[in-house]
Parts: structure tokens; sequence; C-alpha cells
């Protein structure tokens, strides 16, 4: 029997395909989950990155995923804008969030033509841009940042130069969720640059990589409150984070829903693992290889869209 649509898993995600990927150098220094060397050509790096997202666009859509798919021409020599997730957030009730971006090059991801569809595809009562904090420093770079749940009304955040506490305050303060920050730290001791490479948070599980949490007591107290609101904790290895394991995002087709993460990263679960998810999602592998070069994999790819599609008679001119 198909899992009932649910807040915390959309039916609709905006994706970017690039012309002319490859990954970003000003994000390396902080990013460890990054490739800075590669013995590909450039323009091969660039193709097959082109030809992963239109493939897993298709995938998607296949299984009932509704697909806003934009090209990135490579005019706004933007590396890293495959992954629109982290400029940009949409919530139930019609409202939208731009982010502060913490690389410069980052902040070129945004633009009017994603904001522009979704307006006119769904019902936006207003968009909330924070973007102005990066001229003072601060920045926020959306559900990569921060891991919502949408049901909890809260906001877990691992602690990065990627996530300002007084910008996490704010939007947490316009937003109506409660924030959850934490410190992290890997094996060589260098922070999570976002939250979502570490945590998941689906409707009834939440998969996460809770060894990188520093202080014990916080630890027990993030799996506690993903307990409390009924989800099973699926505790994820230091190898099955560095496979992008956590990178996920549950989403709903047309026969329930789906969680979509890398084949790398699906490769990655014990059959156990795979057993609680499979509880209540299908699990959907996208095999994105030359994306996750940049540091990221599926769920830095999907932009999930959170809000209520307009009728015919809205959409209608006035």
């Amino acid at each position: 029997m198909p899992s009932p649509a649910s807040a915390q898993a959309p039916s609709a995600v905006v994706m970017v395909r690039p012309h002319r990927f490859h990954p970003n150098p000003d994000t390396a220094h902080d990013n460890a989950f990054q490739s800075v060397t590669t013995n590909a050509a450039p323009d091969d790096i660039a193709r097959q990155a082109y030809t992963e997202v239109t493939q897993a666009a298709a995938q998607l859509e296949a299984a009932g995923v509704r697909v806003h798919l934009f090209d990135d021409l490579g005019e706004r020599h933007a590396p890293d804008a495959v992954f629109p997730n982290n400029w940009f957030s949409t919530h139930a009730g019609g409202h939208v969030a731009v982010y502060p971006m913490y690389a410069q090059s980052r902040r070129r991801e945004r633009r009017s033509d994603v904001l522009d569809l979704l307006k006119t595809e769904y019902r936006v009562q207003d968009v909330i841009d924070y973007s102005g904090l990066e001229a003072d420093g601060m920045f926020l770079e959306g559900t990569g940042a921060m891991v919502l749940d949408h049901i909890g009304r809260i906001a877990y955040t691992a602690q990065s130069n990627r996530a300002d506490p007084v910008a996490l305050e704010r939007f947490c303060t316009h937003f109506n969720y409660e924030p959850m920050a934490f410190a992290t730290a890997d094996a060589q001791g260098r922070p999570c640059y976002h939250t979502n490479v570490m945590l998941c948070v689906a409707t009834d599980f939440a998969l996460g990589g809770f060894h990188l949490i520093t202080d014990a007591a916080r630890r027990d107290a993030v799996r506690e409150r993903l307990r409390e609101t009924g989800r099973d904790v699926v505790e994820l290895s230091a190898h099955q984070i560095g496979e992008f394991a956590g990178n996920a995002l549950e989403l709903t087709g047309t026969h329930g829903r789906l969680l979509a993460l890398s084949a790398r990263a699906a490769a990655s679960l014990t059959a156990a693992q795979k057993a609680v998810i499979e509880r209540s999602t299908t699990l959907l592998p996208l095999a994105v290889p030359t994306i996750e070069l940049a540091g990221g994999s599926v769920r830095c790819m999907l932009a999930g869209v959170h809000l209520a599609r307009r009728s015919a008679v809205d959409a209608r001119p006035h």
C-alpha cells in the first residue's frame, strides 16, 4: 500500500542542469567531500555532469515527481549552480526564502526566473530575501546549512561558516522553526560544511552520522528529538557519510514516497538499514558520480517545492 502524502516529502523539485560544470575552487577549502583533482578533461566532466542531471530528472519524472528543470549555460560563472537547494527554499503557506551565500561565486546562482516560475505555477504569498546579510559577513546556505523537519518545525543545523547563528535565528523566527544547532567534526577535526551531508530527515525515519556531533549530550539530544517526532533513527557510519548516504531527500511520487539518493550512497547501505527505509519509502538511486566530485550529491541537487499549485483559473491573467 503506498505511503500517504507527507508535508516532509514534496512532490515537485527544482533542478539546474549545468553546461560547464566543474568542482568549484572557491569552496574546496572547507568542503571535505570535494575532489580537488581529477584526471578527466574539463569538457568530458562538463558533458558527463550534463548527462547525469538529464538522466536523474528523467528518472524522477518517471517516478511521478514533478521536475522544473532549468539550464545553467555557464555565463554566470557559477560552478555550483547544480545545487539550487542552497540559495532558496519554499514553505507551506506560500512562503519562499532566499539565502546569503558564503562563497562569492555561489551568489551568482540566484536567478529571478526560478522565482518567477514558482510565482506562476504555485501560490506564493511572499519572498523573504536574506541575501543582504552577505554585506555583514553572515551566511545561511538554505537547506544545505539546515535540515528542516517540516512536521516538527525543527531546523537541525551543523555549525559552520555557512550557517551564521544570527541568520539562523532570523530564519527560524520568520518561518516558525526551532533552531537546533550543534558542533561537528570528522576524524581530521574538520566541521561538516553543510548539515545535509550528515543528516536526512524523512517522514518516518532519519538517517544521520551522529558520531560527527562533537558533544555527547548534544548528540543524544538530537537523536531524542528525532525519536520524539516518531521517527526511526538510522545510524550512518563514517564510511557511509563519505559515500553521501546522508545526502538524501524524501519525495512523493505516483505510488507513494521515495528516497532519492545517489547510486553510490544506496550501495553503501546495509540490508538492515534498507529494511527500515523501505517500510515507508521506495529507494530511488540516481547515478551522479561526476556531480559528486563537487562535494555534493542528490539531495544538494534538489530544491523541494513545498507550495500549493495554482489552478488553471489562478494562473489565468486578470
